[in-house]
């Protein structure tokens, strides 16, 4: 029990900003991290859904509505997220060698591509907030991605091959109990989609589908330019499954499928 709580917790320390009790980086304490990273998408979906059913009830207009549903995840996450989604725009920005796009990974410094990107992807989730209109039922089923997204993060961790031995993905994947965290996030991966498919048929469906192609072309792009995953990656990775569910969500409500 002792082991599952400093899992949690350092699953909570790494990638949230959520204030959790210190926990020695060690091996045994991150043997089930990756169980326990899709419960900060538990704190995040949950906080948009109620955001947005205040804003309903309290007439807040759809800019402000967007601008908070676009600063919230990164305010939970901390941004380590984003910062890998920067990252990985830098390096295949630069259409270099495999061996040069790692060590654009591993350089602190910022490019303009990262900018670039990372403005260009507010910008459109922004303007997506925007378009989305709030319904109970098919906000929960896109609230419930934020769940989903890290569960397939998560699970790249420990099922596909990593680009470089050392980085944070590569301790993440070497200190889990690789059958039994994969295990329990293909299990947390169902009950997502099931979820969000009992919450909204059509939306649900489709923010799934969005997911899945995502995750599939992420598996395929990793392993043809960086020969393998990293955390800068499966940071890349979220934001743009979250980006594709949150499209998947507005074209359903605009085609009212």
């Amino acid at each position: 029990m002792r082991q599952l709580l400093r899992s949690l917790a350092t699953a909570f320390s790494m990638y949230s900003s959520i204030p959790v009790p210190r926990v020695e980086w060690r091996e045994e304490n991150m043997r089930y991290v990756m169980c326990f990273f899709p419960l900060v998408g538990v704190v995040t979906g949950p906080a948009i859904w109620c955001w947005l059913w205040l804003c309903r009830q309290f007439g807040v207009g759809a800019p402000l509505a967007a601008v908070v549903c676009t600063a919230l995840p990164v305010l939970v996450s901390g941004g380590i997220h984003l910062d890998g989604f920067c990252d990985t725009v830098d390096a295949l920005a630069s259409h270099a060698s495999r061996e040069r796009k790692l060590e654009i990974l591993r350089d602190p410094h910022t490019g303009a591509f990262a900018v670039m990107g990372c403005c260009l992807y507010l910008l459109i989730l922004f303007g997506l907030w925007m378009q989305h209109v709030f319904s109970p039922r098919a906000t929960a089923a896109l609230c419930i991605g934020f769940v989903q997204s890290r569960v397939l993060s998560g699970l790249s961790v420990v099922t596909f091959p990593c680009a470089k031995t050392s980085g944070l993905a590569a301790q993440f994947a070497n200190a889990a109990h690789r059958a039994r965290v994969r295990t329990v996030l293909i299990t947390f991966a169902a009950l997502c989609a099931a979820a969000m498919v009992a919450c909204a048929p059509v939306a649900g469906a489709a923010c799934c589908a969005a997911a899945a192609l995502v995750f599939i072309w992420y598996r395929s792009m990793s392993l043809r330019q960086f020969g393998g995953i990293t955390g800068d990656l499966a940071g890349w990775f979220l934001q743009l499954c979250e980006l594709a569910m949150l499209v998947a969500a507005v074209l359903v409500q605009i085609l009212r499928i």
